[in-house]
């Protein structure tokens, strides 16, 4: 499902999750009034953007599935999301998410090919947003997201919000292949990422 998409020009972009890593886990977002950014993250994203990567945030929802919000739901809360992130000079290229699971609802209850860590979504971002996704990056802080990185032979970085501490955890219990970087956070994620791939633009001075 898209939020919202730019007209296409080649170019590389941050791939983001949504919960636990630009906003707060809160285990099924069902009501705006309860959407908060993680401290950092809108900045992140601004600092993406002024090096001239495109921001794509790429989401699985199976509350959809799960009957617990419904896809209207979903867009609202997108909505109000990218008017957070707007307001602090965060601008979004384009929000997906998956509203499908196997155990769900029908007509919901199917194997999606969009759902993390399948690519479903950034095949259809580098499609409708004309990105280089040889060139891309992904931001998560579940092993699901640097799965989805690695399925297509680009980096995955894990950021120890939301669940990624416990990912961090799970990662070296079952000897699961490492992220290509571990990050407190977003920003601290976007700053390392920034230092090694500049981008198509100035990118400002990274401290940190």
């Amino acid at each position: 499902m898209t939020e919202q998409k730019t007209s296409p020009e080649a170019r590389p972009a941050v791939f983001v999750d949504r919960d636990g890593t630009v906003c707060r886990e809160v285990n099924y977002l069902r009501r705006v009034e309860d959407l908060q950014l993680i401290p950092g993250a809108a900045d992140a994203l601004r600092l993406v953007r002024e090096a001239g990567y495109r921001v794509v945030i790429i989401s699985n929802q199976s509350g959809v599935a799960r009957g617990y919000l419904t896809e209207e739901m979903v867009h609202r809360i997108h909505g109000a999301l990218i008017g957070m992130l707007t307001a602090r000079g965060a601008g979004v290229d384009g929000v997906y998410f998956c509203p499908h699971h196997v155990e769900g609802n029908p007509p919901y209850n199917m194997d999606c090919p969009c759902r993390k860590p399948n690519p479903g979504m950034l095949h259809k971002a580098e499609k409708e947003l004309g990105i280089d996704l040889a060139r891309s990056v992904v931001i998560g802080d579940k092993y699901s997201d640097v799965e989805t990185a690695h399925r297509v032979g680009i980096p995955g970085i894990l950021v120890l919000t939301g669940y990624g501490t416990k990912e961090r955890e799970r990662i070296l219990r079952e000897g699961l292949p490492s992220p290509d970087h571990i990050a407190p956070d977003l920003l601290a994620a976007v700053r390392w990422w920034l230092k090694q791939h500049p981008g198509t633009q100035l990118t400002p001075e990274l401290p940190g």
